[in-house]
């Protein structure tokens, strides 16, 4: 009896120790990380940033894949199917959390998906061609509401933050647009710049240069008050949409069920790289903000920003999916 107990001992210490050991030991080979938009957009660029410092922390290559499309949540799908074990990680957009909440997903936003920590946030900007004959948010108003007239707003994809910044946009101002999406946000760049579209709805890591040389034009920008980076672009509010306000945001996810050390050591290493003067200053460069959080934290926002947004979602005359 005695010598059975042992052996009921020795098996439950293994079977309720056994996981813990081995995350212990974590990472012990290389971790992917997929990303939901194409190459050449802000969150390419931000990962790139932080790639090499977390890399550093942890030990093992971070290898980074995309795969682009709807909104993001192809990724944020594979992602919810992975093995919890942390070596098949993603960066998930606002967009991609957030609008899919209301709509029938592959996966659930609060179920599937465990939240690692922001890794920066940054406002949208109504841009538009050379071409086009506005310069103020009120000159876009009135020309959408002239009789007959036909204006459309490109954006970087359906169920995008991008995306609810423009049905935003056209609830608030009373207005009726067009919303044109498209896989990320350079292509849209890319279009303003060759004059093939009159307005999009971009981020500042691919449009701040062509915007700077004065290549495209920058209408608004959707933070609450004027975006240090660049100071002279007007917001929404100020040019009579008072209240309005948009942020995106880029996260680290894991599978729901990852071993709590595990989402702690990914934490860690992520928000020590955020927090190195040299990438805040390279993020900052690029047009967003680092926002490193704890777990917690991010998970609670998450909640915060799928009350915001449900309701424009509801009434997008685009739905996300």
């Amino acid at each position: 009896m005695r010598a059975m107990s042992t052996l009921v001992i020795a098996a439950l210490f293994a079977v309720g120790f056994g996981d813990g050991a081995a995350s212990a030991g974590y990472p012990e080979k290389p971790i992917r990380l997929i990303i939901g938009f194409p190459p050449g957009g802000s969150s390419d660029a931000i990962v790139r940033i932080v790639q090499p410092g977390v890399e550093k922390e942890l030990g093992q290559p971070l290898l980074v894949e995309s795969r682009a499309g709807a909104g993001g949540s192809i990724a944020l799908d594979a992602i919810a199917k992975a093995a919890p074990d942390g070596y098949l990680i993603g960066l998930g957009g606002a967009g991609a959390l957030v609008a899919s909440a209301g709509q029938v997903m592959p996966y659930d936003p609060r179920k599937d998906i465990t939240p690692v920590t922001v890794l920066a946030s940054l406002p949208f900007i109504l841009a538009a061609s050379t071409s086009f004959g506005g310069k103020s948010l009120q000159d876009v108003i009135a020309l959408a509401k002239q009789p007959g007239q036909t204006l459309s707003i490109a954006h970087g994809g359906n169920g995008t933050l991008m995306h609810l910044t423009a049905e935003l946009f056209n609830r608030t101002a009373g207005i009726t647009t067009g919303l044109v999406p498209y896989r990320g946000t350079a292509p849209v760049v890319n279009d303003l710049l060759g004059g093939h579209i009159a307005l999009g709805i971009v981020d500042p890591p691919p449009s701040m240069a062509p915007i700077e040389a004065n290549k495209i034009k920058a209408i608004a920008i959707s933070s609450a008050t004027r975006f240090p980076v660049m100071p002279d672009v007007p917001t929404f509010a100020e040019q009579g949409l008072a209240g309005f306000e948009s942020i995106g945001w880029f996260g680290i996810m894991a599978r729901s069920g990852t071993p709590p050390d595990v989402i702690a050591k990914l934490n860690a290493a992520f928000t020590k790289t955020l927090k190195d003067p040299d990438v805040i200053k390279r993020i900052r460069a690029v047009g967003a903000e680092p926002a490193p959080m704890t777990p917690a934290e991010f998970s609670a926002f998450v909640d915060k920003e799928i009350n915001k947004w449900t309701a424009v979602m509801n009434a997008a005359t685009q739905k996300p999916n």
